[in-house]
């Protein structure tokens, strides 16, 4: 563990990276865990700057929500079952059923108000 994690109070968890329906299905749809799904692509500035939001979100709800991101090189299967048209695109699952999704930059404000309004046991 490093200084920084020490201050921020343990090690930074990053997003799980999916590339494929098995994985999908074990990750997302098997879970107990409430999901959080990105769909990105190498080429959308938007999605870069998701990246440290993501990260912030995984680390702080660590063992709590799972934090997921399927790039736009995933599987095709997977893509096309995402049925996802633009990018950032963000997925909620609650117990493997999609609750929600909208497309576009959230800012880690945004996840925190939006895991205590559909999550508020967390």
């Amino acid at each position: 563990m490093g200084i920084l994690d020490w201050f921020k109070g343990g090690p930074a968890v990053h997003p799980t990276a999916i590339t494929s329906l098995p994985e999908f299905q074990d990750q997302v749809k098997n879970t107990d865990l409430p999901v959080i799904l990105e769909v990105w692509s190498d080429t959308c500035p938007p999605c870069r700057k998701m990246i440290p939001v993501l990260d912030a979100v995984a680390t702080r709800y660590a063992d709590k929500v799972r934090v997921v991101t399927v790039g736009s090189n995933a599987e095709m299967a997977l893509l096309r079952t995402l049925r996802v048209r633009a990018t950032p695109t963000l997925v909620i699952y609650d117990a493997g059923e999609e609750i929600g999704r909208m497309t576009g930059f959230r800012p880690e404000g945004w996840f925190h108000q939006m895991i205590k309004a559909e999550f508020p046991d967390i």
